[in-house]
């Protein structure tokens, strides 16, 4: 796909991307910095967007880096009946139905390695284990957290060894952004090659098996409801979108994405505090969203 990167008002006046528009059956969505402006909130205009192209029959995936727990508020508040993506693609959860509908995990000896060699350089760094949709930690003081860490307090404080003994979804590392800058290449060597490592912010790595990615998950999404790669939509800001962008037959970065995003897309929209994922689906999918 050729990236076309130029200010939002000729991105919005080019016509080329008219005849797409009838073509989008599945949009799928990241939400930190995409869907959710700075204050963690859905724009009434974007909101009333999803439910008009969801009234269509467009289906409506979130793909988050997010556990379920952190999603299900955001999900009913948008009256979604979806698949979701969570954990980068590490889950793939049916909220109607409650049930996991595919699962990559981590063997927990893997696990235990990496917490080991985090923790030789920098013994201060935070362990936050996600098990299916639930949270598993050694120290009760969080210092440093992640949005679901707002929302949520822990499932289970309690020495590693009482949890690492079962495949782990995911493990987050938090600290301080110095510590994470050098631990970042300690993680990606030797049997880090088993594993994805993703940063995405300065104070939290965080860490799912290598074959997961919101790319390889949104195939399965697609596949499940019919829909061609070529007939879905994807939106993002962050690195971990990027694959997920380069294989939608639509691809569109916020105006706050990094720049890897943006030369992912070939549409850049507003910001995530402009009503950006609002100004995508008009543009795509018909001027009465």
């Amino acid at each position: 796909m050729t990236a076309r990167i130029s200010d939002t008002s000729s991105n919005r006046a080019s016509a080329s991307d008219a005849a797409k528009k009838s073509g989008i059956k599945l949009v799928a969505i990241d939400l930190d910095g995409t869907l959710l402006d700075d204050s963690k909130r859905i724009s009434e205009p974007t909101a009333a967007a999803i439910a008009e192209i969801s009234r269509r029959g467009v289906r409506v995936v979130i793909a988050s880096a997010r556990p379920p727990r952190s999603v299900r508020h955001l999900y009913r508040e948008l009256g979604l009946d979806t698949w979701q993506i969570n954990y980068n693609g590490a889950l793939i959860w049916d909220e109607p139905g409650s049930r996991v509908v595919f699962h990559q995990p981590m063997q927990p000896e893997l696990v235990r390695l990496l917490i080991d060699r985090a923790r030789e350089r920098f013994p201060s760094v935070l362990v936050t284990c996600e098990i299916l949709d639930r949270w598993h930690t050694d120290r009760s003081e969080q210092p440093y957290t992640t949005e679901t860490g707002r929302l949520f307090q822990p499932d289970v404080v309690a020495p590693l060894e009482e949890f690492l003994n079962q495949p782990i979804t995911k493990l987050l590392l938090l600290g301080d952004p110095d510590c994470i800058d050098q631990m970042t290449p300690l993680l990606s060597a030797g049997e880090g090659a088993e594993v994805s490592v993703v940063r995405t912010d300065p104070h939290l790595i965080q860490i799912m098996d290598r074959r997961v990615s919101k790319a390889a998950a949104l195939k399965k999404v697609a596949e499940h409801y019919g829909v061609g790669l070529s007939e879905v939509m994807a939106i993002g800001d962050a690195p971990n979108d990027v694959e997920m962008l380069q294989i939608a037959g639509v691809a569109v970065a916020m105006d706050n994405a990094a720049l890897s995003v943006k030369q992912a897309a070939e549409w850049v929209a507003p910001s995530n505090n402009d009503h950006g994922v609002h100004a995508a689906l008009e543009r795509y999918l018909g001027k009465r969203v």
